[in-house]
């Protein structure tokens, strides 16, 4: 009699690898003198991951992107980036370990052509052997710049200075790039050239903050939101989900300001 063969144990499901955080903002406040801008906030950024910061004008969306770079001091809470406390560290020496900014408006410098505005930005990352390839990189992912690549800076239009600020950091890709409204002041033609360089860019390795208002764009790209209002996070959750908090937010909004009106309305017995 032949003996049946031992069954094989079930074989348990790999659970996927959790993503590391690169950037961690723990009860992060913030204040211009005795304005106060953020209150206690608090989210993620994964390593090689998208993260659109979103909210109306005066939401605190800015000051998220100057205090995760160093360029405004926290009054609470804690920055960690790649596990390491750099809370209070000067923002060169944030760069350093690897955080570059893109602040809203162009950041180029006026009077050098696109080529000589790469090659200053490309020498001081990668030396002078390395400019060449690293041009090349950067006219790859922003074909626009070719054409106008011996035309000085100031002469650019809007979107042109933006791949241009965005191009300069493919050198030496950062570890974490934080780009501050991208399509302000650009036609949706441009915007779209804007955005498929910042993808080149996430795939060269780099993870990306994203500060942007027009919610569309930035969701397109993005796995991940956070929604701030007056200051503090509303809202955080996968991309997908993020227009649907926005208007369930501005509905709340619109109820509490006709209760308020009402209220404000009535007379006395």
């Amino acid at each position: 009699m032949t003996g049946l063969a031992p069954a094989e144990p079930p074989v348990s499901p790999v659970a996927p690898a959790a993503v590391r955080p690169l950037l961690e903002l723990d009860g992060v406040c913030a204040s211009y003198s005795t304005y106060r801008a953020l209150f206690d906030v608090s989210f993620t950024v994964p390593e090689r991951g998208i993260v659109a910061l979103l909210g109306s004008n005066g939401a605190g969306k800015s000051t998220v992107a100057r205090v995760a770079s160093g360029l405004v001091p926290l009054t609470a809470g804690k920055i960690r980036f790649d596990g390491n406390d750099i809370t209070g560290l000067a923002a060169h020496k944030i760069a350093h370990q690897g955080v570059a900014h893109v602040p809203e408006g162009r950041g180029v410098f006026s009077s050098l052509t696109v080529d000589e505005n790469l090659t200053l930005a490309f020498r001081q990352k990668v030396g002078r052997r390395g400019v060449a390839a690293a041009c090349e990189r950067a006219f790859t992912a922003f074909p626009a710049l070719v054409a106008c690549r011996r035309q000085l800076g100031g002469t650019l239009s809007g979107g042109q200075q933006r791949m241009l600020s965005l191009a300069r950091v493919l050198a030496a890709p950062p570890r974490l790039l934080i780009v501050d409204e991208l399509s302000l002041g650009l036609a949706p033609v441009v915007i779209d050239s804007v955005y498929d360089g910042l993808l080149a860019v996430r795939d060269s390795g780099c993870a990306i903050l994203v500060v942007e208002q027009q919610v569309d764009r930035a969701l397109a790209i993005a796995e991940s939101a956070v929604l701030l209002a007056h200051g503090s996070v509303s809202w955080t959750g996968p991309a997908t989900e993020a227009s649907a908090a926005m208007e369930e937010l501005l509905s709340s909004r619109a109820l509490a300001t006709a209760e308020d009106t009402s209220a404000g309305g009535r007379t006395g017995p």
